[in-house]
């Protein structure tokens, strides 16, 4: 999501190159992207990465491609109008734009971003049934998705920032209709927001669905960058929370959040560990998560993250988090 906004696409394929260097064998993008959304750079990471693969015969072939089809507009009126619906229609039209914009016949996963139907995501509290509408059935949307796979331009289905409740229709539909049955759902998960342990992960136990975790490092403030300087000032380091100012009033930049992140970086370091590789190493321990994605803005950052592949956290450090949790919760969920 930071390709085309944060990093222009010399330093995108540069990333890309190393990513491969590193036997990285899963990308994921969005059409939304990049991010902050503007209707200036909708598509562009995925244009980008397209860019790469007609630059890299063999490479394509070694990755497995993941791509979103946006739910309903959010006031983003570039997408679909800024439709409040995501029809059949709009599931195939976009499947087949992000085709073109990524330069490939498939794509290995295909996914819908957030639900199309009331529900509370990005940080809302509460599920509201005074904010009900007419909008299309799950059913319908994986009619539309049993459309892309019988053409062959997708081969597995998933779900984006979904609800136990959606997980369960998905696959309960999927099953009593002979539809194709939702793989992986890719929801927040990561110290300080810990929200898929609440009903979620039993429902992806039970279900046999698997969880790709993303901002494992909740927007850098993991990373223990921030900690000093906060998110304002003239020594504030360069990051998505400190050069875009809507970001600072999302889940991440709350103040409950930024001070439970000064927690685990601190905790992090008592251990001698750096935060952020307590925070990916916490991820890659769970039993819940099945694939832990990144977003980077250099090659060096890159290697910085992956080079915490492998690494375990004692039992000491993990009660350690536990615990914090028990007292603070989840306070970026």
């Amino acid at each position: 999501m930071t390709f085309g906004e944060q990093v222009d696409e010399a330093t995108a394929h540069a990333i890309l190159d190393r990513s491969l260097e590193r036997e990285v064998n899963f990308i994921d993008t969005a059409e939304m992207y990049s991010v902050p959304a503007r209707a200036q750079t909708y598509g562009a990471t995925e244009t980008i990465i397209g860019n790469w693969f007609a630059k890299r015969p063999g490479a394509r072939q070694k990755l497995v491609l993941a791509t979103k089809v946006a739910g309903p507009a959010r006031g983003m009126n570039w997408i679909r109008g800024g439709s409040a619906d995501l029809t059949p229609h709009d599931i195939v039209a976009a499947c087949e734009a992000s085709l073109r914009r990524l330069q490939t016949d498939v794509i290995d996963l295909y996914q819908i971003h957030w639900p199309v139907r009331n529900v509370p995501t990005f940080g809302a509290m509460y599920f509201d049934p005074a904010k009900e509408q007419e909008v299309t059935s799950i059913r319908t949307q994986l009619e539309a998705m049993a459309t892309l796979v019988a053409a062959g331009k997708v081969r597995a289905i998933g779900l984006s920032n979904e609800t136990p409740f959606g997980v369960h229709e998905f696959v309960h539909l999927a099953e009593q209709h002979g539809l194709p049955r939702i793989a992986t759902v890719q929801n927040p998960y990561c110290l300080s927001n810990r929200g898929v342990e609440n009903g979620l992960d039993e429902t992806l136990y039970r279900l046999g669905v698997s969880l790709l975790a993303y901002s494992p490092l909740a927007f850098g403030m993991l990373t223990g960058k921030y900690d000093a300087s906060g998110l304002d000032g003239a020594d504030a380091p360069t990051g998505r929370m400190t050069l875009f100012e809507a970001m600072k009033k999302q889940r991440w930049g709350r103040p409950a959040s930024r001070a439970a992140a000064k927690r685990y970086n601190a905790l992090a370091r008592e251990h001698g560990l750096t935060p952020t590789q307590t925070a990916l190493a916490f991820c890659q321990s769970k039993w819940q998560v099945a694939s832990t994605i990144i977003g980077v803005t250099s090659v060096a950052q890159l290697d910085e993250n992956l080079d915490c592949v492998g690494m375990t956290l004692s039992t000491e450090l993990l009660a350690a988090i536990d615990a914090i949790r028990w007292e603070i919760r989840d306070p970026a969920v």
